[in-house]
């Protein structure tokens, strides 16, 4: 996204293979064949280029005009507002890290809910837990995190039902409790830690998950639907 985290942040976050491909794999599973897909503040691209890589035809939203360029620079369909697409036209509009950036979520989810066709989904990715919040959080934007139950009744309020809701990267919740506790005042992304956890941690941390996924992780995860 953008605007709300700066393009040198998502430049590293870029470092992250695994993870990366693990988000795409959820959005990837969630298309189906012909739909307008959406990528409700694309940033860079990074995910958006790798659902166009794997056959999807992906349109980008990304309100800061940098970002926009350079995602129409890489070929990719992109405008700055989701108020450009017809009612009831998207068939998957996926926003992964963005909401938390945005000071009036629900009138967003809503916006997002009249572009989307009934029968639709929307897929939403955003950072767990208030306990977590740190100068990372301050310094790429955040204005909250959220858990489990208040990004379901912000979703519910929106219009949406409900399908899928739970926590990722359980390893991930204590690695960010240790930087809230020891990390730098800055809240700059070390990129070595980065990659290291990416490579080493974060596949261990999915298998967690399994058990995990309904009590605590770095992230939640939910799929709603336009009934």
């Amino acid at each position: 996204m953008s605007d709300y985290s700066g393009t040198e942040n998502l430049e590293v976050m870029a470092d992250a293979i695994n993870y990366n491909d693990f988000l795409v794999s959820l959005i990837c599973k969630e298309v189906k064949p012909g739909e307008l897909v959406v990528d409700f503040g694309a940033g860079i691209g990074t995910f958006s280029k790798q659902v166009a890589i794997a056959g999807h035809a992906v349109h980008c939203v990304e309100p800061d005009q940098r970002q926009l360029e350079r995602l129409l620079a890489l070929g990719l369909p992109a405008s700055e507002n989701i108020a450009n697409f017809e009612n009831e036209s998207i068939g998957l509009l996926y926003t992964l890290n963005v909401l938390e950036h945005i000071e009036n979520d629900v009138e967003v989810l809503k916006a997002c809910f009249q572009k989307i066709k009934p029968g639709g989904y929307m897929l939403i990715y955003v950072p767990a837990f208030n306990i977590l919040f740190s100068s990372m959080d301050k310094n790429v934007g955040h204005l909250r995190r959220y858990t489990r139950s208040t990004l379901a009744e912000k979703v519910r309020l929106s219009g949406f039902t409900i399908v899928r809701n739970e926590y990722v990267d359980s390893a991930g919740f204590f690695a960010s409790l240790l930087f809230k506790m020891f990390g730098n005042d800055s809240g700059t992304i070390n990129r070595a830690a980065l990659i290291f956890y990416d490579r080493y941690v974060f596949p261990l941390s999915r298998f967690a998950d399994l058990i995990c996924n309904k009590v605590f992780g770095k992230n939640v995860y939910l799929i709603a639907r336009r009934p």
